[in-house]
Order: C-alpha cells, then sequence, then structure tokens
C-alpha cells in the first residue's frame, strides 16, 4: 500500500494551476511539525474563552462587542489605546486570528502579546505594545519591532539570494542570518494575521498569506501569563480576535506526523482528490480535515 501511495501522489498533473502570488511566500520560513501539525488542525469552536477580549483589561476609548470578540476604538484625539486578551498561556505552542483592515489602521497599529501589567493608554500617538518592558508588538505599517520602547529592526527581513539558490528555489532556514537586510519599503500587512506563540520556547512568530515568517521575539519570559494584545490610535479601528488552536510540548504522535506529510504533498490544489488515495476510507476520514485549514 506504501508504494501504491507513494507512487499516486508523485503523479502531479502538469496542468495544475500555481498558488496565487504573494510577497511574503517568498519570505516564508519552514515550520517545525509541530507547528505544521497545530495550523493544519481544525480551528476549536469560535466561542472558546481565549478568543475573548478582556473587559477589565483594555483602554476605556475601546468599546468591547457582547461576544466578546471583536473590540472598536471610539475616537479619541492625542490617545494611545490598548487591549489584550482575557486569557493567557504559560506553556504549550498557541496560534491566535487578529483580523483587523488596514482600511482602518492610521500609524502605530500594533498587535503582539503583553504580560498581565502592559499599559493600556497613554497620552500621544505612541506604540503602546512593545512600547515597555511588559510587551512585545509588531507595528504593521511599518513593519517594525518593538520591545521596551525600542525598535528592534524590520519584519519579515529579505534575504540575500545566491544565484545557485535561486535556481534550486531555496527557502531560508531561519529569519535571522547575516546575509539578511532590513525591506526597503514597508510589505503591506493584510487583513488577517496569525500570532504564533511557543510560551515553552519563549519565542513569538507571525503568519500572514499562509506563510510563516519566522521568529519575531526569542527570549521571551517562561512560566508567566502571556496574552495577545493591541494597540491603536485610530477612531473606528475594528479588531477581531480569535483562539484556532494549540498543543502541548509533548512530541507529536508518529499517525499525526504521517498524514501531515501525506497533505503537504496532496495540497490544496488536490483537495478534492481524496477519495482517490489508495487508502481504506477510514485514513482518508482521518486524512481530510487537514485540507480544510
Amino acid at each position: 500500500m506504501g508504494l501504491l501511495l507513494s507512487t499516486w501522489l508523485c503523479e502531479r498533473p502538469a496542468d495544475s494551476a500555481p498558488s496565487s502570488p504573494s510577497a511574503f511566500h517568498p519570505l516564508a520560513v519552514p515550520t517545525s511539525s509541530r507547528l505544521a501539525l497545530t495550523l493544519s488542525a481544525s480551528p476549536v469552536s469560535p466561542g472558546d474563552r481565549r478568543s475573548h477580549w478582556s473587559s477589565l483589561h483594555r483602554s476605556h476609548h475601546f468599546l468591547l462587542s457582547p461576544c466578546k470578540q471583536e473590540v472598536i476604538r471610539t475616537p479619541a484625539e492625542l490617545s494611545s489605546d490598548g487591549v489584550r486578551a482575557e486569557i493567557g498561556v504559560e506553556s504549550g505552542l498557541h496560534v491566535w486570528e487578529v483580523v483587523w483592515s488596514p482600511k482602518h489602521r492610521g500609524s502605530h497599529a500594533v498587535v503582539g502579546i503583553s504580560r498581565q501589567d502592559c499599559p493600556l493608554q497613554a497620552s500621544g500617538y505612541n506604540v503602546l505594545v512593545g512600547g515597555d518592558s511588559q510587551s512585545w508588538g509588531w507595528e504593521l505599517k511599518t513593519n517594525q519591532l518593538w520591545h521596551d520602547g525600542q525598535t528592534l529592526g524590520c519584519h519579515p527581513r529579505k534575504r540575500k539570494r545566491s544565484h545557485s539558490e535561486a535556481a534550486e528555489g531555496f527557502r531560508p532556514q531561519s529569519s535571522i542570518s547575516p546575509n539578511t537586510k532590513v525591506a526597503e519599503t514597508p510589505l503591506l500587512i493584510p487583513e488577517r494575521v496569525l500570532l504564533v506563540l511557543d510560551a515553552d520556547a519563549g519565542t513569538l512568530g507571525f503568519v500572514v498569506d499562509g506563510s510563516f515568517l519566522g521568529v519575531a521575539f526569542r527570549d521571551l519570559p517562561r512560566g508567566v501569563a502571556l496574552f495577545p494584545a493591541v494597540s491603536s490610535v485610530r477612531g473606528g479601528a475594528s479588531i477581531r480576535l480569535r483562539y484556532m488552536n494549540g498543543t502541548s510540548c509533548d512530541p507529536p504522535a508518529l499517525m499525526a506526523l504521517c498524514g501531515l506529510s501525506i497533505c503537504q504533498i496532496l495540497g490544496q490544489q488536490r483537495q478534492n482528490e481524496m477519495d482517490k488515495l489508495p487508502l481504506p476510507p477510514s485514513l482518508q476520514r482521518y486524512l481530510h480535515p487537514c485540507l480544510q485549514f
């Protein structure tokens, strides 16, 4: 059966349609198997409390929707305002979705994480999440990373590629390399951004257009609660939060890794051909959720 499956998967149609172009795909960093499984898993229920913005830990300029999954910043002059999630995490790998229209961002639009006591309101127009030692933020308009009131450079970084790497379709193994340079112009960050927090490793990264952009922050505090957080200075900004999935630090199951490999080779363009796989129906049903993310 394994030989039949390998043969079938390798028979790719020559006229398969190319995936839609994205400025982020060439900057993608290969994910660990643990993260790949988490991203491919079916999202948890939208009503999960980890999808809620906090009703207490927010600026009074942020209005909270009845479902607690959306906040709207009211117009206010010379004010920087933030909000964090209701529930934080101390361990495990976790993924949240933040939906924030580029039309409603303005300047100083930041997504990231914070500790319990991150300031959530300040006078003037400033980067609030990342503006102190208690938070780490990615400013979406300029692509700058912020922590402790300091900018740490652009994210993602554009990598200089040799001619041989370009010919072989080389993908960088790390977002930080001696052969990197800051992008000359900021990239337009689309509406949907995924926050990837590995509380066990102490890292934070982002997924944009289906591309993991590598580790943005390292050496985050461990064993303390960390919360998704945003800050804004634009009146009318609407920001939604959803907890997608998470996993513990335990090694992935072998069956899950095998299923992931098959689904990655099969790809989104061939997901309707699942019933053609030379596999028993029970295994086909097991693989099907991998293609729904």
